[in-house]
């Protein structure tokens, strides 16, 4: 008799980032969803949590007086593992956490990686507005069902990709976009052009488009003009914005 799977351990939502000066009163909620692997049922590691740390304080810093709180999300299991889809699963599990915990407030999910796929799949949750898939894994053209892009509308989406990311192909994103803007106008996406799947060599201007872009969606802020005009342009032009070097350092008009 073969061995009978042990049941997934549950998903947890790590403690509220903040910062120093925040509101006691939280106004919304940024769902950090970290990256992961195709296949497997291994408890994720603590280094995946650890790295997405630094990107919630800034996002919490930028978000200081509006009420932001930001949490990493703890999956059950490293792996998407097809039709399963568990970090998709766990994002809507949060979510609904995020309504136990503060009510109804608004919630963005911002995912890296595997976890930019588990943003965009668990987008049709009652809670979420917005959507931030940086350098989303996603399956290949060759993939017998493409992936799901209903789920989208009425929600702010952005996807950033690097033009060098050797991981995750940024054509694929591309490709979603073009048929996530059929659904949804409220959709964009940036290039990072020479930057790889960690999005490290111009981090300072990812997390400023991504601070940006969640105080806008989730707080109604103005958007800085680049993304007002990517989430306006039709495609192809909204959906191959270059990131801009020093993009933050004067993020309004």
């Amino acid at each position: 008799m073969g061995q009978r799977a042990l049941p997934l351990p549950a998903a947890r939502l790590g403690r509220a980032v903040q910062a120093a000066g925040a509101t006691d009163e939280v106004s919304g909620v940024v769902l950090l969803l970290p990256d992961g692997e195709v296949d497997s049922r291994r408890r994720p590691s603590t280094l995946s949590y650890a790295v997405q740390l630094p990107f919630a304080r800034a996002l919490a810093r930028a978000g200081e007086g509006d009420g932001l709180a930001v949490h990493v999300v703890r999956y059950r299991c490293r792996g998407w593992n097809a039709h399963d889809a568990h970090p998709a699963e766990d994002a809507a599990w949060a979510a609904d956490e995020v309504q136990r915990l503060y009510g109804d407030v608004p919630v963005c999910l911002v995912g890296h990686g595997m976890g930019g796929r588990a943003a965009l799949r668990a987008a049709g949750h009652g809670a979420v507005t917005s959507v931030l898939a940086m350098a989303p894994w996603l399956p290949e053209r060759t993939a017998a069902e493409p992936e799901p892009v209903k789920q989208l509308m009425g929600r702010r989406v952005l996807i950033v990709h690097g033009t060098n990311d050797e991981r995750t192909d940024p054509e694929l994103s591309y490709r979603l976009a073009e048929r996530a803007k059929k659904a949804n106008r409220d959709t964009c996406r940036f290039e990072v052009h020479s930057d790889g799947h960690a999005l490290r060599q111009h981090r300072s201007e990812v997390v400023a488009l991504a601070a940006d872009f969640v105080r806008g969606s989730l707080f109604a802020r103005s958007y800085a003009r680049p993304v007002a005009d990517a989430l306006a342009a039709p495609p192809p032009l909204g959906l191959r914005m270059p990131l801009a070097a020093g993009f933050g350092r004067s993020l309004r008009h």
